[in-house]
């Protein structure tokens, strides 16, 4: 274990840790957040509260709690809020784009492989091991999601329905999120223990070295609320605004700026959950990428650092690539990528930033605590719902739609299955859920397997 570094002196400006010492260690928590939120939560567990001890257990959980009850990814927004409450709001915004930023330079790069040479024997061969894996990769996600929210009968109710309205229904996304968080409340209010939490060990782990009284804390007022938020909105929609008047409303940026936007309000459950609605979306009304190449995408945003909703970075690089407008095509890519990137993640700072102040009241409402557990509920259908769609477009190569009274569904076509993916898949299973590798060991192996299918073949 590492021994805990000495303050001497307490830090100046109100730090509870000197700013340069902070920065340090969220540029090396950046480079170790691979395996999605779970890992990623576990590296700033084992950094902040075992190794550092900067912060107690409790006060990690509490800030957990509260980026559980926020849309986007809550790995991004704990960090922001435990470098909030270390270093202020510059500690929050540090900590808030170091964990970002490996992840976009590292899917940009890939994305732009991607493009230049996702044609060739290379490529296809490591995207044939890839893509089957995730598959494997989701389900896990349904597995693990599913032990932790359905502890109630009803619970597991709200998440066959859930997977059965986006399966067969065809219902928006959002749609779902604010049904099962309707019903969520209501069953609160009918049943009081519905949304109890579970008795946690919030109080074990080692003593920390600074007390929680010592971390930073700002009173709540009308007035920092209001100014937090015009500044955030402002920020959120500079980029969107800007490209609008200099490069025209009807262009594939201002599209994207206003779709990713606006699922960074609904990614409830962290970027499983809202990934069948941004494939469907992305594949199906907008046409910037093909059905297999949103698992290709997916695929690569799980070998790179940070959270998983960064595929949208992909998504957007591929899609103007190839409808640049007037552009040059890699210019076109680059512009998208980014700004979908910053409509995807600066609401994650406005919503800490302004609501830290609050926090204690909204982890002690009742009302709320039942909504959100109605909405962790409704995850698990839609993280199904997920892997299905997968599966359907990776290991078969044509599906049809069938009519059945009021349901439409897709069914793979008789003999289109793809050998080799379903190899690959039941690879990634084992390895998994047999040897319990780690996410990005197994991708590694898999995308070997690829190549040598790829190779055999």
């Amino acid at each position: 274990m590492t021994t805990p570094e000495p303050y001497l002196q307490p830090p100046p400006r109100h730090d509870v840790v000197p700013m340069r010492t902070a920065v340090r260690t969220w540029f090396a928590i950046s480079l170790q957040t691979f395996g999605g939120p779970a890992g990623q939560i576990a590296v700033m567990q084992r950094i902040l509260v075992d190794e550092k001890r900067w912060i107690s257990q409790r006060r990690f959980l509490h800030a957990l709690n509260y980026c559980m009850l926020l849309p986007g990814p809550e790995a991004q927004q704990l960090a922001i809020y435990i470098g909030w409450l270390l270093n202020g709001r510059r500690g929050g915004l540090i900590a808030g784009t170091l964990f970002v930023l490996p992840g976009v330079v590292a899917l940009m790069t890939l994305s732009a492989v991607y493009v230049g040479l996702g044609d060739t024997g290379v490529v296809a061969a490591v995207f044939l091991g890839l893509a089957p894996a995730v598959i494997a990769i989701v389900v896990q996600a349904v597995i693990r999601v599913g032990k932790r929210a359905l502890t109630h009968p009803s619970l597991v109710a709200l998440a066959v329905a859930a997977f059965v309205a986006l399966t067969f229904f065809d219902v928006a996304f959002p749609v779902v999120v604010l049904g099962a968080g309707v019903v969520g409340w209501v069953l609160g209010r009918l049943v009081p223990s519905f949304a109890e939490p579970k008795a946690d060990k919030a109080d074990a782990g080692p003593a920390p070295l600074i007390s929680d009284d010592d971390l930073w804390n700002e009173r709540p007022s009308v007035r920092r609320a209001g100014l937090t938020l015009g500044v955030g909105l402002i920020l959120w929609a500079a980029p969107v605004f800007a490209v609008a008047v200099l490069v025209g409303r009807d262009t594939i940026f201002v599209d994207q700026g206003l779709f990713f936007s606006g699922a960074a309000l609904v990614t409830f459950g962290g970027a499983y959950a809202v990934l069948a609605y941004v494939a469907q979306q992305a594949v199906q009304t907008y046409g910037w990428l093909m059905p297999g190449e949103m698992v290709r995408g997916l695929a690569l945003a799980e070998t790179t650092p940070g959270p998983l909703i960064m595929v949208v970075l992909f998504v957007a690089f591929v899609g103007a690539y190839r409808s640049p407008g007037d552009l040059d095509p890699w210019l076109a890519a680059v512009l998208a990528a980014l700004i979908t990137t910053w409509v995807t993640f600066v609401p994650c700072f406005l919503f800490i930033l302004l609501g830290a102040p609050y926090v204690e009241r909204l982890r002690h409402n009742r009302n709320l605590s039942a909504a959100l557990t109605g909405i962790t509920a409704a995850v698990v259908g839609v993280i199904a719902n997920l892997a299905v769609y997968f599966a359907l477009h990776t290991l078969f190569s044509g599906t049809d739609t069938v009519t059945w009274g009021v349901f439409d569904f897709e069914i793979p076509q008789l003999g289109t299955v793809q050998v080799a993916a379903l190899a690959v898949t039941a690879l990634a299973c084992v390895l998994i859920f047999g040897r319990g590798l780690s996410v990005l060991r197994t991708l590694g192996v898999c995308a070997a397997a690829g190549v040598l299918l790829y190779l055999a073949g």
